[in-house]
């Protein structure tokens, strides 16, 4: 997986102890510029692809040279072992969680009974979800033949993550093939021998290099190479490559029947045996030879006979009449690799796997079992030794000597985390060692199982990277020992500023009942949106946090502020926010007192000479229920009533009773009293104020009084 591209040092994104490979700095070498140092000035920009553009300028400092310089490139590879891409990896993690979350479910919602019986087809499909993911979609070679002169045809390029793949879903998640291994392995090496080129020799490589010469050769059957090929392709089960190759015979030429008729029929004889070899398996994909038998009585009968059959050609008069010499020993060496020639087989083949497979084909066809298997195994790699090891070669070692901690240490080596968090499950399908192994509880591991502590590792890598971490939870949630303690430190260690990352961060809560820190994050999100200004936004996430003590701080600034005037002015750059408060705050504390404000400035403001009494009596009602209300700050009195005068003094009659009345003179006296203390706030208002209001007030009561 891509390494921490985040700027933070800070350590609680680590979930568990482990050394990155990001942590060390990548040098790329730049190649030889020409230039000598010092250099003036250097600059770089990106170029085409995965590539940075260096300009070197050249200083002036330096004697007998003009001023100039140099644009070198320089790839920037970013590749797992030179195979997959960092862009690569984070489709396949993306891809790999659906997969991985339908399979847990469904581990979850089987009882025992059919858990045992049917758990392998769930691993199945699990297994092909997953390997679909791991195409490459850059070409190589691959054994499909359509041009007549070509022996390889430009398809994806292997990797050596899906050859290990396939290799675990052949030995332990598929059932069917339990009986098909042979065949299935011999697929396996005909998709993937490309990889060990790179190590040792191999029949596919011979098949390269001969590909590149066919087209200049004029008599193919002269040619050494030619015959090399063949033998090589014939060993190791390629049967289409070997028909295709002996169709180019120069004796199927229509100049050379009526001389060579003998020499052809020979050749189109051992085209026809090599079709018509027997396979044990279930089907033969499209394009390959062979004839298909799915039981073991058939299939021996039908491999007796065809042996028969090459043995009496092998015997046959006809090859005294052959005269060409490489065709008649190149095809006799062929029927004695089809008769299992074991020295032959040896020679012809490049490494042990190779002559494994074709033991399996030519010698030992009914082989069956882990441990004959690895018998077979141990007898060819002593046949055929290799220096440089290819990280497949331990992984089948450790598959067929049924060793679960090789295959476990093989992937955790030589791949991702990836890798074995995923290749659990079929190990687990296939191999009661292996469940119990894996799941068991280690002590040494803090009390945790292997397969946890995998995904731990797994989740780790995709949270310290900026695109991967949000998928990092599935994995999490899937660990019952430590998997949600660690995913609480997860989404705190999100930067919440980002709107999108505290959304992803509050659904990823809701799907895992983490209210708390839900919560928790609204608030750091409505404090972080405050100090910078957006006021607004603060209320409603502090609202969505339910945090009545940051926004009955916020209402206490906001009375500092309305409070010191209710002119029209200061107080329309609040009103957005008082709408955006609502009229049920129940959460808002004093904020709640702001939304019956704000109704009573709207009716205020619609108080005019022309306004009917039945109007003003409506404002002077919510003036009345401002003054009662017990929310309403003791600094916001007087500024309410000396907004009020013009209904105080109202001309046609007095709006308030006598009662209502004594209410507001009794509010003045508190508000007289509470003056002595030292804490009081003053209202920003004229010093009339208090005697204009007491004056309305008194007027009003005696009109009242008359009037009543």
């Amino acid at each position: 997986m891509p390494g921490v591209t985040s700027n933070s040092s800070d350590s609680t994104l680590s979930i568990v102890p482990h050394s990155s490979d990001s942590e060390t700095p990548r040098v790329y070498p730049l190649r030889h510029h020409g230039l000598t140092p010092p250099l003036a000035r250097v600059s770089i920009s990106w170029a085409r692809g995965n590539t940075l553009r260096v300009s070197l300028i050249q200083s002036e400092a330096v004697s007998g040279q003009q001023t100039g310089g140099e644009v070198v490139e320089v790839k920037l590879t970013n590749m797992k072992g030179g195979e997959i891409t960092a862009a690569q990896w984070r489709r396949i993690a993306y891809g790999s969680v659906t997969p991985f979350a339908l399979l847990q479910s469904r581990k979850n919602s089987m009882d025992s009974s059919h858990y045992s019986k049917d758990w392998w087809e769930h691993v199945m499909e699990y297994s092909r979800e997953i390997n679909s993911l791991l195409a490459n979609s850059e070409s190589s070679g691959n054994l499909v033949i359509e041009d007549p002169k070509a022996l390889l045809k430009k398809e994806e390029e292997p990797t050596s993550l899906k050859a290990a793949w396939e290799l675990m879903e052949i030995f332990y998640a598929d059932k069917q093939s339990e009986t098909y291994i042979p065949e299935r392995l011999l697929d396996w090496l005909s998709d993937y021998d490309c990889l060990f080129s790179g190590t040792q020799p191999t029949a596919h490589a011979k098949l390269v290099d001969f590909q590149k010469e066919l087209v200049t050769l004029q008599i193919i059957e002269n040619d050494p190479k030619y015959w090399e090929t063949m033998s090589s392709a014939l060993a190791v089960g390629w049967l289409d490559i070997v028909v295709k190759l002996l169709h180019l015979h120069g004796s199927y030429q229509f100049d050379q029947l009526g001389n060579r008729e003998t020499e052809n029929g020979l050749v189109e004889a051992v085209a026809v045996l090599i079709s018509q070899m027997p396979r044990m398996r279930p089907d033969i994909p499209l394009g390959k030879l062979g004839e298909c038998y799915h039981t073991k009585p058939e299939f021996m009968k039908a491999w007796e006979k065809w042996r028969s059959q090459i043995t009496k050609l092998d015997c046959s008069s006809f090859w005294l009449q052959c005269d060409h010499h490489q065709t008649r020993e190149g095809l006799k060496n062929m029927l004695q690799i089809m008769l299992g020639n074991t020295s032959i087989l040896s020679n012809v083949t490049y490494h042990w796997i190779e002559l494994y497979i074709s033991h399996f084909l030519y010698v030992r066809p009914f082989t069956v079992g882990l441990e004959n298997m690895c018998n077979l195994a141990q007898k060819c790699m002593h046949l055929k030794p290799i220096s440089n090891h290819h990280k497949l070669m331990g992984l089948i070692i450790g598959i067929l000597e049924e060793n679960i901690e090789v295959v476990l240490a093989e992937c955790s080596r030589s791949f991702d985390p990836w890798m074995i968090t995923h290749a659990i499950e079929l190990l687990t399908a296939g191999s009661t060692q292996a469940e119990i192994l894996i799941h068991e509880e280690q002590s040494k591991l803090g009390g945790i199982s292997i397969e946890e502590l995998q995904r731990l590792v797994y989740a780790q890598v995709l949270s310290s990277h900026a695109m991967t971490w949000n998928i990092a939870p599935i994995y999490l949630t899937s660990c019952m020992k430590q998997g949600m303690g660690l995913l609480e430190n997860l989404l705190y260690g999100q930067p919440v500023q980002n709107h999108q990352v505290l959304l992803k961060s509050i659904e990823i809560c809701r799907l895992n009942d983490l209210g708390i820190v839900s919560s928790n994050m609204m608030k750091i999100y409505g404090v972080h949106k405050w100090k910078h200004g957006q006021k607004g936004s603060a209320v409603f996430w502090l609202q969505q946090a339910q945090d009545e003590v940051r926004l009955n701080r916020i209402a206490k600034q906001l009375f500092d502020f309305v409070g010191k005037s209710v002119s029209d002015e200061s107080f329309k750059q609040w009103e957005g926010l008082i709408e955006l408060l609502g009229t049920e705050s129940s959460t808002a504390g004093g904020l709640k007192f702001l939304n019956i404000y704000r109704d009573f400035k709207r009716s205020l403001l619609q108080v005019d000479g022309r306004t009917t009494t039945d109007v003003a009596r409506k404002a002077v009602e919510s003036l009345v229920s401002l003054m009662k209300n017990p929310s309403t700050p003791q600094r916001f009195w007087l500024p309410l009533l000396y907004d009020s005068l013009k209904l105080l003094n109202w001309r046609e009659r007095p709006l308030l009773n006598v009662a209502q009345t004594h209410l507001l003179l009794n509010k003045l006296q508190e508000l007289s009293i509470a003056k002595l203390r030292p804490d009081f706030i003053n209202a920003d208002l004229p010093l009339e104020a208090l005697n204009s209001v007491r004056l309305a007030l008194a007027t009003n009561l005696g009109r009242a009084i008359l009037e009543e």
